[in-house]
């Protein structure tokens, strides 16, 4: 599941991208690689109020947020980061609705704290840090190398041991997601004009192996994803936690023109297993703020976009249908609206509404979700 409003993530390969200047214009001391380093960091305020028919009772909370990070200078290919985020509970609805309609499990947490070495055409990066593949994501304690010497190519290797997600939203206690964690391969190619191949293989230790290949085409016109991946799970595994061998398929198309942007996509998965956990770690498929049943078993979505940038405002609309198991079915959309107002300072707005047919009932929720966020 995707946050339009707090879905920010920084990407692995980002940092073998940056391995040249990192090294060539290193600190001459490791004094001066602390003195050199930067500051950042953001102040946000959120909201979200969420209206629930058949009998729930509505709920909303405010949350303000506080980041600041640190990151040195490089010292002969090392440098290092921290940073930790804060967050202030701004009031209630009802009761619990701070923990129960979002986890927040701590009001501090240490979000990012690693050591990099840094050289031309590698990086390795160890500790807790940002991760953004096709299913890793947010925060992870890892150990991460990415490899550009190869012309038109990254290869990223890395293994994870716990994960949490942290932003203005939520936060997350660092947790185990297998007993033994879990590797990645993930490659990309770019060598064709217009089209970039990223196969990757994922395997988790007495828990699930899958792989996949996802091929993305970028024209003047039009742009295409294909996207397919399917998991084996370990029958002990899978018999505790209630998986089973899945499989998923995401075909795109979109484009943009001028201010205007469009796509449509179709998303099905195994008809017994779903995605058959590869979700456990993160997710990229699922278009959807909310998204409950698009990796269920035998979920078939499909989903239309648009967007469209007037006077500096960013205005975005999705719709999507899936029907999964025996004749259910989920209907989801999310309208969004974001302006800078500055530089620095930016706001956004999303109105989401889903509605379910499901085994133990229908539901129906309609909320919004409002943030202000000043980055320096």
């Amino acid at each position: 599941m995707k946050n339009l409003l707090t879905g920010k993530t920084i990407s692995l390969v980002a940092c073998g991208l940056l391995l040249s200047s990192s090294v060539a214009f290193g600190a001459d001391t490791i004094d001066s690689a602390f003195k050199e380093g930067k500051v950042s960091g953001s102040l946000a305020l959120y909201g979200q109020k969420h209206d629930k028919k058949n009998g729930n009772l509505d709920s909303g909370f405010g949350n303000g947020n506080a980041t600041v990070a640190y990151e040195t200078a490089s010292f002969y290919g090392l440098s290092a980061k921290a940073e930790f985020k804060g967050n202030l509970g701004l009031g209630e609805i009802e009761k619990n609705d701070r923990l129960t309609g979002a986890p927040f499990e701590n009001n501090s947490l240490m979000t990012e704290a690693y050591i990099k070495y840094a050289m031309d055409g590698f990086s390795l990066t160890a500790g807790r840090q940002a991760i953004d593949l096709e299913w890793l994501g947010d925060y992870n304690e890892a150990v991460v190398a990415a490899i550009t010497a190869i012309p038109d190519t990254t290869i990223v290797l890395g293994y994870t041991d716990r994960k949490a997600e942290s932003g203005i939203d939520l936060s997350q206690d660092f947790y185990v997601v297998t007993q033994k964690g879990a590797y990645v391969l993930d490659v990309k190619y770019a060598g064709f004009e217009g089209v970039e191949f990223n196969p990757y293989a994922y395997s988790a230790p007495d828990a699930v192996d899958f792989y996949g290949l996802k091929t993305t085409v970028t024209t003047d016109y039009f742009g295409a994803i294909a996207h397919y991946a399917e998991s084996n799970v370990e029958k002990v595994f899978g018999t505790a936690n209630g998986y089973q061998d899945g499989s998923i398929a995401h075909f795109e198309l979109n484009t943009t023109i001028s201010e205007v942007s469009a796509a449509a996509g179709y998303i099905t998965t195994d008809k017994n297993g779903g995605v058959g956990a590869m979700s456990a770690y993160g997710d990229n498929i699922s278009p959807f703020d909310t998204g409950l049943n698009t990796y269920s078993a035998d979920a078939k979505t499909v989903y239309g976009s648009l967007g469209y940038t007037i006077a500096d405002i960013e205005l975005g609309a999705l719709y999507g249908e899936t029907k999964f198991g025996t004749n259910y079915k989920e209907k989801e959309l999310n309208l969004t609206a974001g302006y800078s107002i500055t530089e620095s300072l930016a706001t956004s707005v999303l109105y989401g509404h889903v509605n379910a047919d499901e085994a133990n009932g229908d539901s129906d929720d309609k909320y919004v979700l409002a943030s202000v966020e000043y980055t320096f």
